[in-house]
């Protein structure tokens, strides 16, 4: 075991005093150290419970035989950070946290671990982690938040932001603003539609690194306290059989997350994430394939944003297991891989049953025939522009208009709100990218507002930073090369057309290309926004969007 470096041998005394110090018996030291990774902080809705949830691991590690240590993992709440700088620290906690869990696990010899994550960056951070050391691992979130209430109708995240939008609209008073803000988030949780936590937590589910229920029991059942219980019996059968991480995360699972991606219509955000953990696997993964999958992928749900219902319906419903299980309905799922269940997808299917059609639909009778997700390209998008497909309004997917250009977020919703964004506009937020930013910015701000000043409809948004899981409508981000590389989108100029075609997957300037290269040969690069800290070495290192936004050492 790999806990023999620092427990077995005369070299290892001082090591067992320090575990004796720590106060684990001789009979604890024979058995296997496992690392139970807990996010918990107070800080995030999403975490607030997760102290439960380790406790719970806790338990299932020590009665399976096992010597169980809680270390942490730091996480940032998006919600929390959006519309000002500290969305700057978000994307970029991703590859701390990898980094850092990496750091615990070998110097302290794990001989396996278990992963409790639960918001939008620390579950692919702790996914690349567990790929990169490669020892027995499998995950259980802390599961997402219940939907709020208000006026008989379930509300989310999503509704206050776009709430604020309809106040400064005036059709909303601020008064039904505070009730907004007294109901859309009831319960602890990862915020409760089909957002970039949720859907990343689904996804492991679907990779194969988390138990049944890992992305859609809710945070406040006692379920959940089971499942954590159960992933502590788990880990330890695991380590019995020796089934690391990338005997799970093959290329065939990653098609698989893909295909379930578009079935599901998750957050574009997994754009970023799938092939940054792909990648830690030792597994590549282009953009190309996303769209390949989606064209011959249906889009069976349409969870907040999209549509009216929540991650509690879709648990109900019979979870990502019963997605799984119609996608196989037309074999399009690789079903003899093997998951941290030790068990093949196919014997996980087995007696799975959807028990509700309306909230996921038969294979047969889609929301779309096509994916929840579709990758652009074109002269102002020559690698990529990603957009929930899902979530874009019927009049929509189509659209030309002016360019209104913006050089960063803030000047953008100052023009939202103020009423200088018309119908028909097509509003472009640059040098908002990986090195950028830098960060990566997400924009649910300027969506919401958008929709909340009821131009969701009428109204696309460009950029080459993110956006939350949370955004609705015409939303086009990740445009590769970004600007802050010189990329086309930063020759875009007020008033250009921008010509939008997302069943073709296009997206283009209707700008000739001798005046596009003339913009080229005046554009110069802007001086980075910060030089100093952290965000000066993550933009230093930092790849596009298009590549998962991955670091790189610079050779």
């Amino acid at each position: 075991m790999n806990s023999d470096r620092v427990m077995k041998g005369i070299q290892q005394a001082p090591h067992r005093s320090l575990f004796n110090a720590l106060g684990f018996t001789e009979e604890e030291r024979r058995k296997p150290l496992i690392g139970i990774v807990s996010s918990q902080s107070e800080i995030i809705p999403g975490h607030m419970e997760l102290d439960r949830i380790a406790e719970a691991v806790k338990m299932g590690v020590a009665e399976a035989g096992g010597m169980p240590v809680i270390v942490p993992a730091i996480a940032v709440c998006d919600g929390i950070a959006m519309g000002h700088v500290g969305m700057k620290y978000s994307l970029v906690t991703r590859d701390l946290i990898a980094d850092s869990t990496e750091c615990l696990a070998m110097a302290h010899a794990f001989d396996g671990m278990v992963m409790i994550p639960n918001c939008d960056k620390n579950v692919p951070g702790l996914l690349m982690a567990a790929a990169r050391v490669n020892i027995p691992t499998v995950f259980v979130s802390g599961g997402p938040m219940m939907a709020g209430h208000v006026d008989g109708r379930k509300r989310s995240l999503s509704s206050m932001f776009e709430a604020v939008g309809s106040v400064a609209a005036g059709t909303m008073t601020e008064e039904k603003l505070a009730e907004y803000e007294e109901k859309v988030c009831p319960t602890c949780g990862s915020c409760s539609g089909m957002y970039t936590a949720n859907s990343m937590n689904c996804l492991t589910e679907a990779i194969g690194m988390g138990l049944r229920g890992n992305g859609t029991i809710p945070a406040v059942y006692s379920a959940r306290i089971r499942l954590a219980k159960k992933a502590g019996y788990q880990i330890m059968n695991l380590i019995r059989d020796n089934i690391c991480p990338r005997d799970i995360m093959t290329k065939d699972a990653f098609m698989n997350a893909l295909t379930v991606d578009m079935a599901l219509g998750c957050s574009t955000n997994t754009m970023l994430h799938l092939p940054a953990i792909a990648h830690e696997a030792g597994v590549e993964i282009n953009m190309e394939m996303a769209n390949e999958i989606s064209d011959h992928t249906p889009n069976l749900c349409h969870l907040a944003p999209a549509g009216p219902t929540y991650m509690e319906d879709l648990n109900e419903a019979g979870g990502v297991y019963a997605v799984m299980k119609e996608l196989c309905k037309k074999n399009l799922l690789k079903t003899d891989l093997m998951t941290c269940t030790g068990k093949t997808i196919a014997e996980n299917l087995e007696n799975v049953v959807n028990m509700n059609s309306e909230v996921i639909r038969p294979i047969d009778n889609p929301y779309m025939a096509n994916g929840g997700i579709a990758v652009l390209k074109g002269n102002l998008a020559p690698d990529t522009g990603i957009v929930k497909r899902s979530a874009v309004a019927p009049e929509m997917m189509v659209h030309e208009g002016p360019a209104r250009v913006f050089d960063c977020e803030e000047d953008a919703i100052a023009a939202i709100l103020g009423g200088k964004i018309v119908a028909g506009d097509v509003v472009v937020i640059r040098y908002e990218g990986p090195k950028g930013g830098p960060g990566m910015r997400e924009m649910l701000n300027p969506t919401s507002a958008i929709a909340g000043m009821g131009l969701g409809s009428s109204v696309a948004l460009i950029t080459d930073g993110r956006f939350s899981g949370a955004s609705r409508g015409a939303s086009i981000g990740h445009v590769s090369p970004e600007a802050a590389v010189g990329g086309p989108i930063a020759l875009v100029e007020e008033g250009d057309i921008i010509s939008i075609d997302i069943p073709k997957n296009t997206l283009n300037m209707k700008v000739s290309d001798e005046e596009i290269a003339k913009r080229r040969a005046a554009w110069k690069p802007r001086q980075p926004k910060i030089t100093t800290g952290y965000l000066s070495r993550y933009m230093e290192m930092v790849t596009s969007g298009n590549r998962g936004a991955i670091l790189e050492v610079r050779k």
